[in-house]
């Protein structure tokens, strides 16, 4: 029997549980493609002024980190690494390191894959986290439920915005600790005075002072900086720089030009027996749910109440729902190619290996090795990088929730699938409008 015949027949069955489990129908529509009247628009002054903002260390606690050290424009929107060092790191990328001696050194690596920022700007979008801890609400104040609740500040412009709030809270990421500087202090009091002490700062270098004053109307003096200022501006960059909307594939939707032989068997594969757009649905290629995929987890995970091995349980943790657990967000499939490694912790280094988890996780995380993370090298940190994987009842417990049928895999149909995901990169992708600034007003390093 042909080879195309024996995996239609297999993810067949897949199709049906999936669709069943996402309440569409066996018949995925193709998805649309994308323009520029389907993102929020931004005032051109506030992203110039967000581009400053996202390079400068100063929005962290010891100001050696910025937003771009995790997003960075030549790692294509992320970091390059499965799981990131964030606070107590230096250089970029697989390059980047942790002081080994001082208080400020990394004491545990970021618990998540840090994602590219594709489209973030995108109106469509209404969940952000890998836990969708960051959600659309219009019934709260500030139009999102967040983990601040109701210390989130109002004003926000966008989904965006309200995410770019949260790394500046987080020890790993960006903050420090209590004893090392005033912001970490602050925000163990509470998220608003965390963010006024970040918001003095900014207000105390003169740069920024006229910077702002030409991007927002309302601002006449440093003194009326807010952290919303800060934060909007963020977002501005962002949903402006990240718009990717010229894949070949969006050729093929608008035009009618044909993709590669084997990227069209890729995409009839997708949207047909494959049933991948059962979950990656929409122009974003995501239907921005949860579901338990099975990725092999690693690292230091994210313990809270209930929850001491160093596991993460995903949704879980928002909603403190058994049924949440060990599921993530959908992530979008655009420009996929360029934002590895791939899972919600980077699991795979290899986009072909992430696709033959998603037809097969059982096969798959059997054969998974510690090898096939990227991880910077912290010798203090390497021991326990990996315990979870011997923990035989937890391995148990994360196969018993998956929401993916096994389904058998075929290296051709591998092949196709990963051809058309290749589709999905815009050709102007590597071409940024913006880019990354030579300097920022705090006088600090640029990454």
């Amino acid at each position: 029997m042909p080879a195309i015949h024996i995996i239609s027949t297999a993810l067949g069955r897949l199709v049906r549980f999936a669709c069943l489990f996402a309440g569409v129908t066996a018949a995925a529509a193709q998805a649309d493609t994308i323009g520029p009247d389907d993102f929020t628009r931004f005032d051109p002054a506030q992203a110039r002024l967000g581009q400053l903002l996202f390079y400068d260390k100063i929005l962290s606690g010891n100001m050696n980190i910025s937003c771009a050290t995790c997003h960075h424009h030549s790692l294509n929107g992320t970091d390059g690494l499965s799981l990131g060092i964030g606070e107590g790191g230096f250089g970029l990328g697989t390059a980047r390191r942790s002081a080994s001696i001082g208080s400020t050194r990394i004491h545990e690596r970021i618990p998540r894959n840090a994602p590219a920022l594709w489209n973030v700007g995108h109106k469509d979008r209404h969940t952000l986290f890998h836990d969708g801890r960051l959600q659309a609400d219009p019934d709260q104040p500030s139009g999102f439920r967040t983990p601040a609740k109701d210390q989130t500040p109002l004003g926000l412009n966008s989904i965006a915005a309200a995410q770019a709030l949260f790394p500046m809270t987080s020890a790993a990421e960006m903050k420090g600790h209590a004893d090392d500087n005033e912001v970490a202090a602050a925000f163990d009091v509470s998220f608003t005075e965390g963010w006024q002490v970040i918001t003095q700062r900014v207000r105390e270098k003169p740069g920024y002072e006229a910077a702002f004053r030409i991007a927002y109307p309302d601002v006449n003096s440093a003194e009326d900086i807010s952290i919303t200022h800060i934060v909007n501006a963020i977002a501005a960059f962002e949903g402006t720089e990240w718009q990717s909307f010229d894949s070949p594939y969006d050729a093929y939707v608008r035009d009618g030009t044909p993709l590669e032989p084997l990227a069209e068997r890729g995409r009839a594969l997708f949207f047909g027996d494959a049933g991948c757009s059962s979950c990656h649905a929409g122009p974003l290629f995501t239907d921005q749910n949860f579901y338990a995929a099975g990725v092999p987890q690693f690292g230091p995970g994210r313990k809270f109440d209930g929850n001491d091995l160093p596991r993460d349980m995903g949704r879980m943790e928002t909603t403190r729902d058994p049924a949440d657990a060990y599921k993530f967000r959908t992530p979008s499939l655009r420009n996929v190619a360029l934002s590895g490694p791939w899972g919600h912790n980077g699991a795979y280094d290899s986009l072909r290996e992430m696709i033959r988890h998603m037809c097969d996780p059982v096969t798959t995380r059997a054969k998974w090795s510690p090898g096939m993370a990227r991880l910077p090298d912290v010798p203090w940190l390497a021991k326990d990088d990996f315990t979870i994987v011997a923990h035989g009842e937890e391995q148990q417990r994360q196969i018993s929730t998956l929401d993916i049928t096994p389904v058998k895999m075929i290296d051709a149909d591998i092949d196709a699938l990963e051809a058309f995901l290749h589709a999905l990169t815009g050709e102007t992708a590597l071409q940024r409008p913006m880019g990354r600034p030579d300097t920022v007003p705090s006088g600090l390093p640029v990454d």
